[in-house]
């Protein structure tokens, strides 16, 4: 059953506030944004990796193979700027393309060795940043906190579907505009 909280309802007469005490999306765009700059910093200040380019390198490190598409449904990055980043992984041979044997017009990304081998000094960073960033937690906490964030990311799609029915039954004028991938941040 879900918790209640302290946020008031929309009403036609009252002035209304969020209370950012208690609003969960803004402790996860805070802590998101938080540490991604925290991370592209470093990463660019030793690695000359921006976080998109860390983001798609670890993908590709877990995939093998990958397509932009399927980067930007993963990860929630525009796939614009998965493109551009693929555009300049490559320039800078981190990666190279082939075509999906079931799709011969799909492009897949795969690392290079000078690829992996970014993937594998940066990633002593990030592994080290979680640590640090969860050390304020038992190893109970930790399980219970990705067991939630699991579960919150998995219900992402009724979160859409809500927002969509509450914006047609009260904004029935709004603009149908194209859904665009959500952005997202992961260090």
């Amino acid at each position: 059953m879900p918790r209640p909280t302290n946020h008031r309802r929309p009403t036609k007469t009252s002035e209304q506030v969020i209370d950012l005490e208690h609003y969960v999306p803004a402790f996860l765009t805070w802590i998101a944004n938080k540490l991604s700059r925290g991370a592209s910093q470093h990463y660019l200040n030793v690695f000359d990796v921006g976080i998109e380019t860390w983001r798609c390198l670890v993908l590709l490190a877990v995939e093998g193979k990958i397509s932009a598409q399927n980067v930007s449904r993963v990860i929630g990055m525009d796939k614009a700027s998965v493109s551009r980043t693929f555009k300049s992984m490559q320039a800078r041979g981190l990666i190279t393309f082939s075509l999906d044997d079931a799709d011969g017009r799909l492009r897949l990304a795969t690392l290079t060795k000078k690829g992996r081998e970014l993937h594998d000094q940066i990633i002593g960073v990030a592994l080290e940043r979680e640590r640090a960033f969860l050390a304020v937690l038992t190893d109970a906490e930790q399980e219970a906190l990705v067991g939630l964030l699991k579960r919150l990311h998995e219900n992402l799609p009724a979160v859409e579907a809500a927002t969509t029915r509450y914006v047609e039954q009260n904004y029935p004028r709004a603009r149908v505009r194209s859904p665009q991938a959500p952005d997202s941040a992961n260090g």
